[in-house]
């Protein structure tokens, strides 16, 4: 790709001590108005009039922007590539990296790095904003500042975050965790089934105990396969034999995301379990995950789900459909052995769900 490459000289009066690389695949963020009052994308070459602040700090920032900026409801496979791509090549340069990313699919894509960039030992922050930079009351420059500050932090040598994260309105979340919950607000992100990794007020407040540890001699491997031949099933009262049936017949599916009830359930009407267990008996993952924001999938506490169970579905435990999808899209293309694939579903790969039994 034709990437655009700026680099920002800040005129701190310190010496340079820190390397950052930003990554701007569009979004709100990087939006600003024309003389005509549309928005059209920013030029990240005049940044530092926008946010002066950059002056002050003792940072080298780099800055790698998308050909075309893409709406984030516009995310491919490829893109999720190319950001991967841009990190590893990179990698040992910089200290951090903040990916400017669209809020729509932000947990998406967040997710999908958390697999992708297997060894990672240093910040992958990304962030956006609700309103655009060029507005009075952007959050943008608060969420761009602070995640340039989370990126270069380190306590005795070592990244505090070594991970892939989202930090927004002063929060701090492991991006694997994360689910956007309001287009309207500030606080746009939650992660309800596991902590925040810091909060931002006067200082930076980190939780280390829930931060992923640096892992000393890591090495960091990059997959650039993936297989989008998955769908997600949403469970509502009154769903019919046909959608299900339909579904379970597309060719190439290899992989069902099914949003079921509370903890797990599912309704139990002969025919649709009959269904699930013909896709189970196809070759077809099935993957159970909750339609609540909260809480996990106990395959068995209720009879509904003790069926699902037996059919062999799989317990997503309390992951996220954002990292549910992705995590089986990154499986699918890197793991050939099938009861691998069942295993590494169940499993933590990169803090995505907690340890659980099936």
């Amino acid at each position: 790709m034709n990437y655009k490459i700026v680099r920002l000289n800040t005129t701190a009066k310190t010496e340079i001590e820190h390397a950052v690389l930003i990554i701007y695949t569009g979004g709100t963020l990087g939006m600003a108005y024309d003389a005509q009052g549309a928005l059209v994308p920013f030029n990240f070459g005049q940044i530092l009039e926008k946010i002066p602040n950059l002056n002050n700090l003792n940072i080298s920032i780099t800055v790698i922007s998308f050909p075309e900026p893409i709406d984030s409801s516009n995310i491919n496979l490829q893109h999720w590539v190319d950001m991967a791509y841009i990190i590893y090549e990179n990698y040992d340069t910089y200290d951090g990296f903040v990916v400017l990313h669209g809020t729509d699919t932000m947990a998406y894509s967040a997710s999908m790095l958390s697999y992708m960039l297997k060894g990672l030992n240093k910040p992958v922050i990304f962030t956006g904003a609700q309103l655009p930079i060029s507005e009075m009351r952007s959050d943008a420059r608060e969420n761009l500042m602070t995640s340039l500050e989370i990126a270069i932090t380190k306590a005795n040598g070592k990244p505090v975050v070594p991970e892939v994260c989202i930090f927004f309105n002063h929060t701090l979340l492991r991006g694997n965790r994360s689910k956007k919950v309001q287009s309207v607000h500030f606080d746009a992100f939650e992660s309800e089934n596991y902590p925040a990794l810091a909060e931002s007020g006067i200082i930076i407040d980190y939780n280390y105990a829930a931060i992923r540890p640096h892992e000393e001699g890591k090495q960091l491997r990059y997959f650039n396969q993936l297989d989008n031949q998955v769908m997600v099933i949403k469970l509502f009262p009154g769903i019919t034999q046909n959608v299900i049936e339909s579904c379970i017949k597309m060719k190439r599916l290899k992989g069902i995301i099914l949003e079921t009830y509370g903890s797990g359930n599912s309704p139990s009407e002969p025919w649709f379990l009959n269904l699930m267990e013909k896709a189970v008996e196809k070759g077809l993952f099935v993957l159970n995950v909750s339609q609540c924001n909260g809480g996990r999938v106990i395959q068995g506490r209720y009879q509904t789900s003790k069926d699902l169970k037996r059919i062999g579905v799989l317990s997503g435990g309390d992951i996220t459909t954002e990292a549910a999808v992705t995590k089986m899209m990154f499986l699918l293309a890197n793991e050939p052995d099938e009861n691998e694939i069942k295993r590494k579903l169940i499993t933590p790969l990169a803090g995505e769900m907690s340890v659980l039994s099936q």
